[in-house]
């Protein structure tokens, strides 16, 4: 997509929010190489800071990619950030619930009309201690593998330095560097045509996962944990703020 086919709320925040990142930060990008110069993907990242969607998409626009994202329905209420969201045509997604299913429906209308869809698939941050990639949910495979369209990796690391995870004060200065890595579409040939079953989407998510926590291990230079972290496991909550204690909504069926 050209960035005159953008709409008008979508060309106002980036003339917003770039100039800011591009005074702000320095950027450290490798891997545009894999994004796909036609049709639609599935791009996804690791998600460590609520600064991540705006270094993640400055990535993909500069790119030639302009992202569209499944944002959490909390966002798009806020008196005017909603709705310059919305008029940019992302796509609001109410968590851990059945309405998910309409969000599914604009993402797949989204990468068949030829879009870049930006998704992390951990769906909230990383609650792994050491912002390492945690368990991911299985839209973003469920997305690529219904549409057949790639699903790319992609490992940023530094805009935790900038915000970090669930903190109020942002760090501007001194300079920080965002890091991104792109990687080769993650290997799904043999998932394709494939029944999606629960079990083919667990082994796409958990092959995404992989190659995203390879490319993060690269630009931090260090080995990640051999066991991915799963905060069922170490009884945290999936969605809100681990430290206040927040508590863990209840079962609604299958990822």
């Amino acid at each position: 997509m050209s960035q005159r086919e953008l709409s008008w709320a979508y060309r106002f925040a980036v003339g917003v929010l770039r100039p800011v990142f591009m005074l702000v930060t320095n950027r450290d990008w490798r891997g545009a190489e894999h994004l796909p110069e036609t049709g639609g993907f599935v791009a996804c990242s690791n998600h460590m800071s609520y600064v991540d969607p705006v270094t993640f998409a400055h990535f993909l626009f500069d790119n030639g990619c302009p992202p569209y994202f499944l944002g959490k329905e909390e966002v798009f209420r806020v008196p005017f950030v909603g709705w310059i969201l919305r008029e940019a045509e992302q796509i609001p997604v109410h968590r851990e619930s059945g309405d998910a299913a309409a969000a599914f429906a604009s993402a797949v209308a989204a990468v068949e009309a030829g879009k870049c869809l930006a998704v992390f698939p951990e769906a909230t941050l990383t609650r792994q201690p050491q912002l390492w990639p945690m368990t991911g949910k299985t839209g973003a495979a469920r997305l690529a593998l219904t549409t057949g369209s790639p699903l790319v990796p992609i490992a940023q690391w530094g805009a935790q330095d900038i915000l970090m995870p669930y903190a109020k004060r942002l760090r501007l200065l001194p300079r920080k560097t965002i890091h991104v890595l792109a990687g080769p579409p993650v290997d799904l040939d043999d998932l394709r045509g494939e029944p999606i079953t629960s079990e083919v989407l667990v082994e796409a998510t958990r092959r995404v996962m992989a190659d995203v926590t390879g490319l993060l291990e690269q630009l931090r230079g260090e080995k990640a944990p051999d066991e991915v972290y799963d905060p069922r496991e170490h009884d945290v909550p999936r969605i809100g703020n681990p430290a206040k204690g927040a508590k863990r909504p209840p079962a609604r069926g299958k990822r």
